[in-house]
């Protein structure tokens, strides 16, 4: 009989340092707590100051270990700031969840304006492609990384309410793919998650109405929405050596949604 004290080394992150960004809450909270359970060092990061102060100091309460680290993303220098900050604490950072992400405006995409187009493109791709940039490259150089997009199931389907999302989270699923093979010679893997709805802040406008969430449910398989919890698992899967083989994907988590 199996030892039930024993657990799989495979899904151990002890003294991994990992930055995730857009953290305080939601899917990046989640995230960053089981990392943190699985052992590793997390930097806590979104716009808000107080917001990743709180974080931190729940994450302390529970015995986890984080730092905090304010981070505009749509800034380079704040995100300058945060991979310097993180490397001057640590030394190195082995694992990149870019999670942080913007949607200001709803309806089609003729309506939208330039800034609109500007804000969500920047927030939702550029600054992944520039955080990834700045990042990788000391991964390289020790042979081993794990960077994890967060992306949507919007990066699949058009949709007439969310379009220019929906084609930033293409370009994420994308830019995954091209990262993964540009530094998979150097033993890095990169992967985009691709959620459902889940329950989060975020998406409150397409859950909270009863009628609204009981016809989202009943077009899922699975017959429910999605929790934090469980993209969270699929990160830390694409982190440890559970991921050790899994490079370029885009991994839908959805309940089912996409093949319904």
């Amino acid at each position: 009989m199996p030892n039930p004290s024993m657990t799989s080394p495979l899904f151990d992150l002890s003294d991994k340092i990992a930055v995730i960004t857009g953290s305080t809450k939601g899917i990046g909270k989640a995230i960053a707590r089981h990392m943190a359970l699985a052992g590793a060092k997390v930097v806590i990061s979104s716009r808000k100051a107080e917001a990743c102060a709180e974080v931190k100091a729940e994450f302390d309460a529970e015995g986890l270990t984080a730092i905090a680290v304010p981070c505009n993303v749509a800034r380079k220098d704040a995100l300058e700031n945060l991979v310097a900050t993180t490397m001057q604490t640590y030394g190195r950072i082995d694992v990149l969840v870019c999670n942080a992400a913007t949607n200001p405006v709803y309806g089609p995409t003729a309506s939208a304006s330039d800034e609109a187009f500007d804000k969500i493109m920047g927030t939702n791709i550029r600054s992944v492609w520039q955080l990834c940039n700045m990042v990788i490259p000391q991964m390289a150089a020790r042979r081993d990384g794990a960077v994890i997009i967060v992306s949507s199931i919007a990066a699949l389907r058009g949709n007439d309410v969310i379009g220019l999302y929906g084609v930033s989270k293409a370009a994420d699923a994308g830019l995954a793919r091209n990262l993964a093979v540009e530094w998979g010679p150097s033993n890095i893997r990169v992967n985009a998650i691709l959620p459902g709805l889940v329950r989060t802040d975020f998406a409150r406008a397409l859950w909270e109405d009863d009628a609204n969430r009981a016809r989202r449910e009943s077009a899922t398989p699975l017959r429910r929405l999605g929790e934090p919890d469980d993209i969270a698992g699929i990160a830390v899967m694409l982190a440890s050596q559970a991921g050790a083989f899994i490079t370029g994907q885009t991994i839908v988590a959805d309940g089912g949604v996409t093949i319904a």
